[in-house]
């Protein structure tokens, strides 16, 4: 893919000297993955360029040309012998059609400012023709979208175009070193409101000696003259020394009169924990969700709210942090989401073919509860996890519901807004061959059509819960199953996908995984003190019993604990004997020989919960319904498999008298299980069937 990018004329891209339009170009093209493939061009003689793979553009004075279009006319000849995919043009739709007229390549447009009073955007004639000749058309703000969708139809752009915003780096920041300062940075005019800061700060910083200001920029044509000891006017100063001394600002004012198409002084003041008092103006609100608000842009009123700030150092301390929080418009995601827009206009192969003889990395997207310290750790995802990383793979997680919990707020109620955030920005960091999801509910679908634009990793989820028809939860599980599977490269299910009243894109069915660091117990070799064990429970999350909660199973084990009175038959979760959770469950089974395995919902092909492993693999001989047809999967030598409840009474007292029996079966079923459904052999397979690989190796469920 060759990409080229036209910056307006006598745009200056150059470290001392660069303006917004240069800084935004700069820091997309520096993280695209396509950096390599991108040319710059513009008009820009200063010897230090903010890139090396900038082309200055000789624009020869032609009396029968203006400079501009000299210089357009001079791209398009350099053009015609690059033969780029694609064309970026910053800020000047008016280039456009001569563009358009002289090359094949598609063309992306990015409005910077107000396209109402830009030439060649102004008119609805101007506009409709851009949504003919551009692939997309890209603004830095909803407002500036809003400008150039007025008196549209919708049907005529609805596809092209879309908001991109600008970004800047965020670093981390030691909210300690914060100084009493308070900055403004832009140009020094009466439009960004500096005539009206000037006399406010002058004010403050003679009612409060232990304040300082510090102004930015330069504005020769028009001048407002403010003399403070504690005020000190800088003039024009590179971007890095700009970002670097507002990680010590503690206030950052932006009070523009005039409608900012996106405000980038309020940008880099938020990315480096400012509290920031800002006006209503265009989109400068869009650049960050924390913020006093001006609404009359005036002396008394900007007074006001510097006051606020200076006074309540509670409310400016939270302001600081909560903005640096809440801060995403880093350069790496917004590159990701202009590269994901290139990669949907030029089909290509993946840069680099994924192998599966090569370590992965993994983004293991599911619930571990660290939130319940330890109760609920053997679980499912864990398992996996171990698997991935025994088969050598790097294993990034993401517990997503621990994330959610954690990340309440006023803002964000129930925390899933900072999941999805966190989850892009994951992907972006860590930059994942495979992403398997777990349950993983609160994403976002746009979320996981987001990352596959990405960088178009592999993604494929497994799901455990019952998939019966008129069983428990149906409707329920199958819209969470279903929410992703159409876009996703497999999905693995613990039942049988032929089984299902519905259908799946990509299924395949997996067994519980057992892993050597869980299932640690090996009852076929000790002599227990009890037979017969099963424990339930009203929602592992609850952890306790639930008043009127009912089970369906419990008619049947009253039954069947009538019949086997002989028999040491111990039911957790079940009438007032609470369900047992992490290392205590692992102690009471050890007291078992026998255990039953009963999972919700009448039998259906292969299902079983993940009880079947806690029993199988600890040693315990379980019996298992026949109708789950699991008898095809594991072996009658390794498990007891009944037809009715009559032959499970009968088996039950059978192998209560027969202990050696007892013991042999047992044990085989433990070696077995491990031999074929232990967690290394599931993640080999999650992973072959998800990069749709043809196995040498024979998988004893297929």
């Amino acid at each position: 893919m060759k990409i080229s990018i036209l910056l307006p004329y006598k745009e200056n891209f150059s470290t001392d000297k660069a303006g917004a339009v240069s800084l935004y170009v700069k820091d997309i093209s520096s993280k695209s993955r396509f950096k390599k493939n991108i040319q710059i061009f513009g008009e820009t003689y200063e010897k230090i360029k903010l890139l090396n793979n900038f082309n200055h553009i000789e624009v020869e004075n032609k009396f029968y040309l203006s400079k501009t279009k000299a210089y357009i006319n001079e791209f398009v000849k350099i053009q015609k012998k690059i033969n780029s995919d694609i064309i970026e043009v910053h800020n000047r739709p008016s280039y456009i059609s001569f563009i358009k007229k002289n090359l094949k390549s598609k063309i992306i447009i990015y409005f910077h400012n107000d396209p109402l009073n830009m030439k060649g955007s102004s008119s609805i004639f101007e506009r409709n023709e851009l949504l003919k000749q551009c692939e997309k058309i890209i603004f830095n703000s909803n407002w500036c979208k809003s400008r150039f969708i007025k008196n549209l139809k919708k049907a005529d752009y609805n596809e092209k175009i879309l908001v991109i915003p600008q970004s800047t780096s965020k670093v981390k920041i030691n909210f300690k070193n914060k100084k009493k300062i308070i900055s403004f940075v832009g140009k020094l005019n009466s439009s960004k409101g500096f005539d009206a800061f000037g006399k406010a700060i002058i004010k403050i910083l003679n009612e409060y000696p232990e304040w300082s200001s510090v102004v930015i920029g330069d504005e020769p044509r028009e001048r407002h003259i403010f003399k403070h000891k504690k005020l000190k006017i800088l003039g024009f100063k590179s971007n890095p020394f700009i970002l670097n001394f507002l990680k010590k600002v503690s206030i950052s004012v932006v009070p523009s009169r005039w409608e900012e198409p996106f405000g980038r002084s309020s940008l880099e003041a938020s990315s480096r924990g400012c509290a920031l008092i800002i006006s209503n103006k265009g989109g400068l609100t869009e650049t960050t969700s924390n913020s006093l608000i001006i609404k009359n842009v005036n002396e008394k009123e900007i007074y006001k709210k510097i006051k606020i700030l200076i006074t309540n150092s509670v409310l400016r301390k939270d302001l600081q942090k909560e903005t640096y929080k809440n801060f995403y418009l880093t350069n790496d995601y917004v590159t990701s989401l202009i590269d994901k827009l290139r990669s949907s206009l030029i089909k290509i192969k993946d840069f680099k073919k994924k192998k599966i003889n090569k370590n992965l990395k993994i983004l293991h997207i599911t619930n571990l509860n660290e939130r319940f310290d330890g109760r609920l750790h053997y679980n499912t995802g864990k398992r996996l996890n171990n698997g991935f990383i025994r088969l050598g793979h790097n294993v990034l997680v993401l517990s997503d519901r621990d994330i959610l919990r954690q990340n309440k707020s006023l803002t964000d109620i129930t925390g899933i807004k900072t999941l999805n955030k966190r989850i892009i920005q994951t992907v972006i960091n860590f930059k994942p061959d495979l992403i398997v999801l777990g349950h993983a509910d609160n994403i976002y679908y746009d979320t996981i059509i987001d990352i596959k634009k990405l960088y178009n990793p592999i993604i494929c989820q497994w799901f455990l819960d019952p998939l019966i028809k008129n069983g428990p939860d149906f409707k329920k599980n199958k819209k969470r199953i279903k929410k992703f599977d159409t876009i996703l490269d497999a999905t693995f299910i613990t039942t049988h996908p032929d089984a299902l009243a519905f259908k799946i894109n990509k299924p395949f069915f997996i067994p519980n995984p057992c892993d050597k660091s869980f299932e640690t117990l090996d009852n076929s070799k000790i002599n227990t003190k009890k037979d017969l064990f099963f424990a339930m429970s009203h929602g592992v999350h609850r952890g306790v019993l639930k008043g009127g909660k009912k089970d369906d199973r419990e008619i049947l084990l009253k039954k069947l604990k009538e019949k086997i009175f002989n028999v040491k038959f111990d039911i957790y979760g079940m009438n007032n004997i609470q369900p047992i959770w992490g290392d205590k469950f692992l102690r009471i089974l050890s007291n078992y020989s026998m255990g039953l395995n009963l999972s919700r919902g009448k039998p259906i092909k292969y299902y079983s919960s993940d009880r079947i492993v806690q029993l199988i693999g600890n040693g315990l001989l379980t019996f298992i319904d026949k109708k789950t047809k699991l008898n095809e999967i594991i072996s009658p030598k390794g498990a007891i498999y009944y037809k009715d409840f009559n032959d499970l009474v009968k088996k039950i007292n059978f192998f209560k008298n027969n202990t050696s029996k007892l013991k042999k079966i047992s044990s085989i079923g433990k070696k077995e299980y491990f031999k074929k459904y232990n967690s290394n052999i599931i993640c080999k397979y999650i992973i072959e069937k998800s990069f749709n690989i043809k196995s040498k190796d024979k998988y004893s469920w297929k």
